[in-house]
């Protein structure tokens, strides 16, 4: 009866406290929470770089040799009135979605040298380079048989009106350090590195420490393909070697193909042939052995009129695809989108 009576008279003050208690300690935890939010939001920020996270697509063109002396400037005087747009006009627009537009140019640009090379040798006129500033090319290979065409003065010439034009070349220079640097193209926060060899001709073309002439194809490649992968996201290398009119490569083609890839090339674009050859995955690399034609006079066979325009497609600064397209020379020399 006593501990009833008691329970009633204090039962008010219990819940009392009862409740005292309850709030307190949701009132602690509160402040205890938001101690910890406020020690949190007064570190200092770290923020994240997007841009290295995910780069922006690109979009690199190769296309195989250009030669814009002979039939090429004959149709240039004949149906272009002198304009060496002329060649470029039907291909020219699918050429600006390039972010990168490159390309092997089998001849020289000048009038200056005399012609020590054989019947088949070219120099194109200096209007051309016209053409090639329309077409939007961004590098041109100039390792090639043909470069000593017209002899070195003529070569020299050639590079000087290429770099006015605003074209890088690569491949040769006026030094050998020159001509075996990479040309580095960075587009959207990708870096791609571009280099160019021949093993045709005579060793006698190849740039020395205080000569000019063009990088040879040999296995210091490794050196400077090593060099490049240091400063470049993606390596790019040019090869102009292998036998003409063989839709095959030869085993020194794939050795030498092999060996950039080896050393961490991604792609290696071949030439000469003047036909198309094999596209080969190898390791986590692409070799085209042979883009074919793309501007020439080579009107002679059904294979020399025709090549492949190499797309490649990069995402966050790796290879994503390449695509190769077709392409046909027109009778007038004009390469032209097959199925376009």
């Amino acid at each position: 009866m006593i501990f009833k009576r008691m329970m009633k008279k204090f039962y008010p003050l219990f819940l009392f406290l009862l409740l005292s208690l309850v709030i307190l300690f949701f009132v602690n935890n509160t402040i205890a929470k938001q101690a910890k939010l406020y020690e949190y939001l007064a570190q200092p920020a770290t923020l994240i770089d997007l841009t290295e996270i995910k780069k922006p697509s690109l979009t690199l063109i190769f296309v195989g040799d250009v030669m814009l002396d002979r039939g090429v400037e004959y149709m240039v005087q004949e149906k272009g009135g002198g304009d060496f747009k002329w060649p470029f006009l039907r291909i020219a627009d699918y050429l600006k979605k390039a972010d990168i537009l490159f390309g092997n140019l089998e001849s020289v640009i000048s009038d200056i040298g005399l012609r020590v090379g054989s019947i088949y040798s070219f120099r194109a006129e200096p209007e051309a380079i016209e053409g090639l500033t329309y077409a939007g090319f961004d590098i041109l290979s100039v390792a090639n048989n043909h470069i000593f065409d017209y002899g070195r003065a003529a070569m020299e010439d050639s590079f000087k009106r290429l770099k006015e034009a605003g074209i890088e070349y690569i491949g040769g220079g006026f030094s050998e350090e020159e001509a075996r640097s990479p040309a580095i193209k960075d587009i959207k926060g990708t870096k791609i590195a571009y280099l160019a060899y021949t093993n045709l001709g005579s060793e006698y073309f190849a740039a020395t420490e205080d000569r000019s002439g063009i990088a040879w194809l040999d296995e210091r490649i490794t050196e400077d393909i090593k060099t490049s992968k240091k400063k470049a996201d993606i390596v790019t290398v040019s090869m102009h070697f292998g036998e003409e009119y063989q839709s095959q490569p030869t085993l020194e083609q794939k050795y030498f193909a092999h060996l950039a890839i080896d050393t961490g090339a991604d792609l290696v674009i071949g030439h000469h042939p003047h036909i198309i050859q094999p596209i080969e995955r190898y390791k986590e690399g692409y070799i085209i052995y042979s883009l074919g034609n793309f501007v020439f006079d080579q009107g002679f066979s059904a294979e020399t009129m025709k090549g492949l325009l190499l797309e490649v497609l990069v995402e966050n600064g790796r290879i994503k695809t390449v695509i190769p397209k077709t392409i046909k020379l027109n009778p007038f020399f004009q390469p032209e989108m097959v199925g376009k």
